[in-house]
């Protein structure tokens, strides 16, 4: 990245426009890997600055494509940028960004679902990407197993879904959006929808519309419990949603009634009623019962 004052332009903005870089290397958006690319450099420069300081430690990025974003965290200001690509394609554009980052730019040639993300350069670590859109809610599932081992794991995570999944990052009790994927990530972070974005937004547009979400580690969970038996008990509750906690609960493989009384939570409600610290409660009660 160019000092201040010396007159030097950044060789990333330099780089030749990405719609002529797609052109270039043949990149049109494959269904099979979900690419939904984001050209604008107004929005991408929006998702970077979001993500709060880039200069400290790494930021993680999936599936960068051609890499617009990937350009955008770099003017941003990231020291240090990994950029997690399977598409051969995609990673032969990148090696140009890569040079013109002076070494801030490294690309990982993997499936993202198979990489520790935890794991990649220094910390403090931090994840911002659009996600593609089938894998999106499995990739947050392993960043949060992650943070429930160590709540250090990832300072942060901005990410960009399926406006109908960011609903259910963010959504509360007695909501219809409420469900597993609220009550995991509520009970780890602080969650926040930051931004939508219109379909017309991306090449080529989805069939819906797509928001950022900021992921924010708490310092430790919301409540205790263990990571693995709240999975159990949040997929038996909401596995059956309409039906009352006495039934849904019994897939838990023991009676529920005594789980339910020992959180003095009623037989009759259901899972959506119930909140975070409801489940924690029930998971705690259901690891007591052995």
């Amino acid at each position: 990245m160019s000092e201040p004052g010396s007159g030097l332009a950044d060789p990333v903005a330099a780089l030749p426009p990405l719609r002529e870089v797609i052109a270039r290397f043949g990149l049109a958006a494959r269904k099979s890997l979900g690419q939904h690319f984001l050209l604008d450099l107004n929005l991408t420069g929006r998702i970077a600055r979001s993500a709060g300081d880039l200069s400290r430690g790494t930021t993680i990025e999936i599936g960068p494509g051609p890499g617009g974003l990937t350009r955008a965290l770099l003017l941003a200001g990231a020291g240090s940028v990994i950029a997690v690509e399977r598409d051969e394609r995609c990673r032969e554009a990148l090696a140009e960004l890569a040079t013109a980052s002076g070494g801030r730019l490294e690309i990982l040639e993997a499936d993202a679902l198979a990489v520790a993300a935890e794991g990649l350069g220094r910390p403090p670590r931090r994840i911002v990407a659009n996600l593609p859109y089938n894998i999106g809610t499995p990739l947050l599932l392993g960043w949060l197993s992650a943070l429930a081992r160590d709540p250090a794991a990832f300072e942060s995570l901005t990410l960009m879904f399926q406006k109908e999944v960011a609903e259910r990052l963010s959504a509360r009790p007695r909501s219809k959006a409420y469900g597993r994927l609220s009550v995991m990530s509520q009970w780890l972070c602080r969650v926040e929808t930051l931004f939508d974005l219109p379909a017309r937004a991306f090449t080529p547009p989805p069939k819906i519309d797509s928001s950022v979400v900021r992921l924010t580690p708490r310092p430790s969970p919301l409540a205790p419990a263990e990571a693995a038996l709240l999975e159990r008990v949040t997929a038996a509750a909401f596995g059956q949603r309409r039906k009352m906690l006495r039934q849904s609960l019994k897939s838990l493989g023991q009676d529920p009634r005594p789980l339910l009384a020992a959180c003095g939570l009623a037989e009759t409600a259901r899972a959506e009623e119930l909140s975070v610290e409801d489940f924690c409660a029930l998971a705690e009660a259901l690891r007591a019962a052995g």
